[in-house]
């Protein structure tokens, strides 16, 4: 009788130790495309095939007012990586690395191996060259990973001096160009083996806990995937934007003032028309790879344990305006797809319409982890809606730029749910307001209408309460 009250006791013991104990860390999958803007199927694109972000977004929280902190790669990086917005990073080109003047900033990877997880990077998370730098680490952040892997593929090993280039061009990385390779499998390009490569690290991890960053190259131009994916569009569909004829006396110069011809890069307007249909191939050309990793995380049983993160960097013109790639404040370029999927979070399957940006990212997945995160994260987390996507949420976003043409101006806008407003060094280079509800297309600049002073005056505050410290007029943009 002894002995088996013994056992009785030990049993409930061991039981009561296996309830209190701490559960299993959340796993991280942060996936980033380059240049990708909102042409998927998810948000609403009538042609564009997306079947594995669509999917992943109905698992998850999709954003559809999403916004990045400077619409070029380095700073956009640089910013959501640290969790700091460009005037505290002082990255506003693609040399200047963050640490150079914040040596001690704990990066959001950094975060997590502090709480004893595996970090690594596969591809593009922090800036390089692309396609340039593709198989190094070009300007990588070393203290924030325990392992980097940098895949090179026959985009850039084999096929990339057959790549056409239409001329005027300022390098393959900024130009207006395309391959559609006939003969290379989706695994042999650059991005195939991203996927490969990440596929592997969750296998030899799958018992956590892990931070990984995936990097997608594509979008970005050049527009190289193989022929199957262009075979899925037709030129016809791809119809260009209409210019206004007076709407660049409109707008300050600087609002289009990215250092490239005007418009479309100088390209023709059918060259444009092919240059579109190559970029939505190489969309769901990489929308396949990401579909292959999450399949992996699915087949491992890891996705009640991981939370999946998908971005970009920043979005991208596809002609809009006259406009083509980044560099800009208009909508285009500031707005970004970001789906986030929380394990068992109320608000999985629904779509937010709050205005989130990139630097909430850091804030929210240390918060979901556990994990703690430093002092001074410039975001929020965005838990409340991840629970109720319609949550009260009184946040703007903010997004800046430096123009590439003459005297390098600094521009600074706020977006609201109603409003884009942007003032262009301080405002004295000039003024855009944009009221989204009547003109989602930013047509008409409501700057100087008396009836819209007062809206001005309350989105010129809330710029410079974000960014005290603007460029002025004249104003060396040195870091």
């Amino acid at each position: 009788m002894r002995r088996l009250i013994v056992f009785l006791l030990l049993a409930t013991v061991g039981l009561g130790a296996a309830e209190v104990a701490p559960a299993k860390k959340l796993n991280v999958l942060f996936i980033i495309s380059d240049d990708m803007n909102n042409d998927l199927g998810t948000y609403g694109h009538p042609f564009v095939k997306s079947p594995n972000l669509d999917k992943l977004a109905a698992r998850g929280v999709r954003f559809d007012r999403a916004y990045c902190q400077f619409p070029w790669c380095a700073p956009s990086r640089a910013s959501f990586m640290t969790g700091l917005r460009p005037d505290t990073t002082k990255v506003m080109d693609l040399t200047y690395h963050f640490r150079q003047g914040l040596p001690d900033v704990v990066t959001m990877p950094q975060a997590f191996m502090k709480a004893g997880y595996f970090a690594a990077r596969v591809g593009k998370v922090y800036h390089y060259g692309n396609p340039g730098d593709i198989g190094t680490s070009g300007a990588d952040d070393p203290a924030s990973w325990n392992q980097v892997v940098n895949p090179a593929g026959r985009d850039k090993t084999t096929i990339e001096n057959d790549i056409l280039i239409y001329p005027p061009t300022t390098g393959l990385g900024s130009s207006m160009s395309l391959l559609a390779d006939r003969t290379g499998t989706d695994e042999e390009h650059t991005d195939g083996k991203v996927a490969t490569e990440t596929i592997k690290l969750i296998e030899e991890h799958k018992d956590g806990p892990f931070f990984l960053a995936v990097g997608f190259y594509k979008p970005h131009c050049p527009w190289v995937a193989p022929q199957k994916w262009f075979d899925m569009y037709k030129l016809e569909q791809e119809v260009l934007p209409p210019i206004a004829p007076n709407w660049k006396s409109t707008v300050p110069g600087a609002a289009y003032d990215t250092g490239a011809e005007w418009p479309y890069r100088g390209v023709t307007p059918e060259q444009a028309r092919e240059c579109r249909r190559a970029y939505h191939a190489t969309i769901s050309y990489v929308d396949s790879q990401i579909g292959r990793v999450v399949d992996a995380l699915d087949r491992l049983g890891l996705a009640d344990n991981t939370v999946i993160v998908f971005i970009s960097d920043h979005g991208y013109h596809l002609g809009e305006h006259g406009l083509w790639m980044k560099q800009t404040c208009f909508e285009e370029a500031a707005r970004i797809p970001m789906i986030i999927v929380a394990p068992k979070a109320a608000a999985n399957g629904k779509a937010s319409k709050r205005t989130i940006e990139l630097v909430d990212i850091y804030p929210t997945l240390t918060d979901l982890a556990g994990v703690k995160a430093p002092d001074g994260l410039q975001g929020v987390s965005l838990r409340p809606l991840l629970q109720d996507a319609d949550a009260v949420w009184n946040r703007a976003a903010y997004t800046q730029t430096v123009t590439k043409g003459k005297g390098k101006i600094q521009g600074y806008s706020v977006r609201t749910e109603r409003w884009r407003f942007t003032e262009w060094q301080y405002g004295e280079k000039g003024m855009e307001l944009y009221d989204h509800e009547k003109d989602p297309q930013e047509l008409n600049n409501l700057a100087s209408d008396p009836a819209c002073a007062a809206v001005v005056a309350e989105l010129k505050a809330m710029n410079k309460k974000v960014h005290p410290v603007m460029v002025k007029p004249g104003a060396s943009d040195k870091k």
